[in-house]
């Protein structure tokens, strides 16, 4: 029988079919009894803010189903938000679009990280992270894990937070721009949002330093278009 070789990357090919609390127990046995999982949405919009979600999950009233919020239906992360606000500590921190424009996406995603870790309620004990980043500034040790929303309880129910908070905001913008379709992409780069640029020019919410607004205001001037509503950074402390 032919020997199956190693993957040079395991944890890309070895994750759980849905996320565990394995992490958690693990940190838990060293004394980290309160872990905090963060995560963010909102990186590669061309609109919009970028908002992250720390979350500390009590260990004996986990909800049922959590996972990443990209695999997830609107309404079962909808569901999810609610059970998540109910039974965890809950700390959401939005970047603006300025702060984006004015440090970069990787900083402003960063900052905003740090800042939900430091409304929790409770100071944790450990901070564990989706993607390759621990963000500065934390109280606690930190770890980052590349796909945690796929790995960890905590993380997958801060990736829920987050993306149903940001689509709340995205949606309260489509009000105000109505003609750019941010309740159907988010502002993302869809063929939709790229046809009403090319339409329209850009708006205030979107992100000046973005390869494709930057070209498009180097032969635009957008100044007719400014006023309307911006999405500050804010900091939303839920639970």
């Amino acid at each position: 029988m032919a020997r199956r070789s190693t993957p040079e990357s395991p944890l890309l090919f070895e994750l759980p079919p849905v996320p565990t609390d394995a992490i958690e127990r693990r940190l838990r046995r060293r004394g980290l009894k309160w872990v905090a999982g963060v995560d963010e949405a909102g990186r590669g919009p061309l609109a919009g803010p970028v908002v992250a979600a720390a979350v500390i999950l009590d260990p004996r009233r986990i909800p049922d189903g959590l996972n990443d919020s990209k695999k997830l239906t609107m309404a079962a992360r909808e569901a999810l938000y609610g059970q998540i606000l109910a039974t965890a500590q809950v700390s959401v921190v939005a970047a603006s679009v300025l702060r984006i424009d004015t440090t970069d996406i990787r900083k402003a995603t960063l900052w905003a990280m740090t800042r939900a870790v430091a409304g929790l309620h409770g100071a944790p004990d450990h901070v564990i992270v989706d993607g390759n980043d621990v963000p500065p500034g934390l109280p606690c040790g930190g770890e980052a894990f590349v796909k945690g929303d796929g790995r960890s309880v905590s993380i997958a129910a801060a990736s829920i937070i987050a993306k149903v908070t940001r689509d709340r905001m995205m949606m309260r913008a489509a009000a105000h721009y109505p003609d750019y379709g941010f309740e159907r992409h988010m502002g993302y780069g869809t063929a939709v949002h790229l046809a009403a640029l090319s339409r329209l020019g850009a708006c205030p919410l979107h992100r000046a330093s973005f390869a494709p607004i930057r070209a498009l205001r180097t032969n635009e001037n957008a100044a007719g278009r400014a006023g309307g509503v911006d999405i500050l950074d804010e900091e939303l402390l839920l639970g």
